[in-house]
């Protein structure tokens, strides 16, 4: 999702979104360990996300 996306979503809906995209990351990270080779570009794509959505979080908690 594009940032503006998220900043558009409330602050509950942000937080299951980040729940979300931690168990992918650890998805993601189990599959490289068992021997399974995601393609790799996803896990970019995730901690970008996981970053954007962080990032709207803490705006929203030192905004009030």
């Amino acid at each position: 999702m594009k940032f503006e996306d998220y900043k558009k979503k409330t602050d509950i809906e942000l937080k299951s979104e980040l729940e979300k995209l931690l168990k992918e990351r650890f998805e993601l990270r189990m599959q490289r360990g068992s021997g399974l080779n995601p393609k790799p570009h996803l896990f970019r794509v995730n901690k970008v996300s996981i970053a954007r959505v962080k990032t709207i979080l803490n705006g929203i908690k030192k905004n009030g």
